[in-house]
Order: C-alpha cells, then structure tokens, then sequence
C-alpha cells in the first residue's frame, strides 16, 4: 500500500508540474483508489535470458514492436522445428498484440549432445566417386572441393535420437528460458507503459485545462454574435413591415446553432472515461476509440463557436489530441 500511495504522489507531481490545477487533476482521478492500479503495456519490448545444463546452453531474446496484429518470427535450429507451433502459440498467449521476434540458439556441450554426426562411410562413397567421374572426364579435381560437395549430398549427416527422457529434460529448459524472456520482455513494456501512461495524463488534463477556458469564454461569445447579427439587419429593423417578434424568433433559432453545452458536457464525461480506462484492463484500440470520440466533440465546438479564442483553444486541444492517437497506437 505505502508503494501504491509513493508512486500515485510520483504520478500527481509529474503531472501538477506542469502547472495544471490540482483540483482538476483530483477531479479526473475521483472514484479511483489507486493510479497505479493497471499499468498500461506497450508494444515495444525486449527480453533476453540464458540457462544451461550438462550437455546445451541456450540463449534466447524476444522483441516485440508496433503492429496493428500479432505478427510472430522464430528463428531457430531446425531440430527443433516440431516446436515452432509451441512456441508461435506461447508468444501469442503471452504477449498478444505486436510484431514479435524470438531468436533461439542452443550450442551443444559436448559431442554426444551434438545431436548429428556425420555419415563417413556414405561421405566416402561419395568422395570416391566424385573423384572417379572428375578422372573419366579427363580433368584433375581438388579434394578439398569434391569433399565439400560430398559432404553436401543427401544423407551426409545422421541424426542420434535422444532418448524420451533426455528429449523431455532438453525441452523443458529450453521452454523455460523462453519464458523467463518473455517474462522480461513484458516488465520492459510495462514500463514503456508506464511512461505512456504518465503522458496521457499530462494531454487529458491540458484538454481539460482548455475545455475551462473554452466554458469562461463561452458566455462572452453570445451578446457579439448577437450585437453582429443586428447590424446586418440594421437596415431591416428601419422599414416599417419589419416583424420584431418573427426576428426574436429567428435570432433565438439562429443562437442555438452556435450552442455548445451539449458538447462541453460530452468533451467532459470522455475525458474522465478516459481516464477512468486507464485503470482497468484496457488495450490501446479502445483507448483510441476514445480519442476518437473526444476529437469529434473537439471538432464539433470549433465549428460552431464562431469566436476567434473559442477556435485557438480547440487547435491547442487538437495538438494534445494527437500526441495521444500517436501513443495509442503504441499500447497493446
């Protein structure tokens, strides 16, 4: 608990540190009991682990990075190619979304843990007769090359079985090396995410920020649109046919399409949904369609504000907006 307590202070003073209003900043953590409850994952992450045993070691190293699906590369020995569906599926459990690369290397101790040996008798059968066919020709061959090629012919090398038991033991270190690295990996994102996360908090609270200068201004904007709209009419408002209440009723209709409490409101609730997603088990697509949604209503008062410092706070609000749809785009 006193962690918890520790790293939410950590989190408030970064993000107060930029001068933002602590009631706001409380305001948009309200309900919650810890910051730090759910720590958002990026998709950038590496992890490398290393286990031996009397006979292999194994080295192994997992990357993963931005993608909009679970793209999965193995580079492995190709004696263990039976367990690439394992290990594709073990990524995908473990690491879900992004690009994902696992290096596997395991190098032999010993001879006997080699697992191949080369075939001599067959090498040498091919030896001679490379040699023989280079002689019918009428043209000397160099042994070192026509070795080369024998020991590229089908079947040069045998493979020596391990037994049940040995294979078993061979496997289970190699899967938890794998593990340990994906295990690494993921603390790497987490802290990728964290940071990330510290930002989002920054971009919604300067939203928030200017969404309040946008409520001030807001009552100021009305008595001008209608002081404008009554010397366009100047000339009207003379003639004797002129209809005063037709034009209240006008003016009253022509207001209310520059109203923007709906959108206030709305810009709002996203932006404590937001936050509020923040602490659950959430994932970067839905993160976005919240951005979306609060871009909408960001475009939405810009349109119908129709005042020069209305439209000035709704481009700063499009800025912080699109630092989160770029970060987004980065969290799993």
């Amino acid at each position: 608990m006193e962690c918890k307590i520790k790293e939410n202070k950590r989190i408030e003073h970064a993000v107060l540190g930029k001068g933002l209003n602590k009631l706001l900043f409380l305001s948009l953590f309200k309900n919650t009991q810890s910051i730090t409850h759910f720590m958002l994952q990026s998709m950038t992450g590496f992890g490398s682990a290393s286990a031996e045993n009397e006979k292999i070691a194994v080295t192994v190293e997992v990357k993963t990075l931005n993608s909009k699906f679970g793209d999965i590369y193995c580079r492995m020995p190709k004696t263990y190619s039976e367990k690439e569906v394992e290990l594709r599926n073990l990524l995908s459990k473990e690491l879900e979304r992004g690009k994902m690369e696992l290096n596997l290397n395991v190098v032999p101790k010993d001879e006997s843990a080699a697992g191949t040996a080369i075939n001599r008798a067959l090498v040498k059968a091919y030896f001679h007769d490379l040699m023989g066919t280079a002689s019918e020709l009428g043209f000397e061959a160099s042994p070192t090359e026509v070795l080369r090629m024998a020991s590229m012919m089908p079947n040069a090398y045998m493979s020596s079985a391990l037994s049940e038991e040995e294979a078993e033991s061979e496997w289970n270190l190699i899967k938890n090396t794998v593990l340990l690295a994906i295990e690494k990996c993921k603390e790497f994102r987490r802290q990728e995410g964290k940071a990330t996360q510290e930002k989002f908090a920054e971009y919604i609270a300067n939203i928030d920020n200017y969404l309040s200068e946008v409520a001030a201004q807001d009552p100021k904007r009305i008595p001008v649109i209608r002081e404008r709209l009554e010397k366009s009419v100047s000339e009207w408002i003379q003639n004797e046919n002129f209809d005063k209440n037709r034009f209240e009723q006008e003016l009253i209709y022509y207001v209310e399409k520059f109203d923007i409490s709906e959108e206030k409101v709305r810009l709002k609730n996203h932006l404590t949904y937001f936050m509020q997603e923040m602490e659950t088990a959430s994932n970067g697509k839905r993160l976005n369609f919240i951005a979306q949604e609060i871009g909408r209503e960001v475009n939405t008062i810009g349109s119908k504000a129709n005042d020069a410092i209305i439209q000035k706070l709704v481009v700063q609000m499009k800025d912080e907006l699109e630092k989160i749809k770029e970060q987004t785009m980065n969290i799993v």
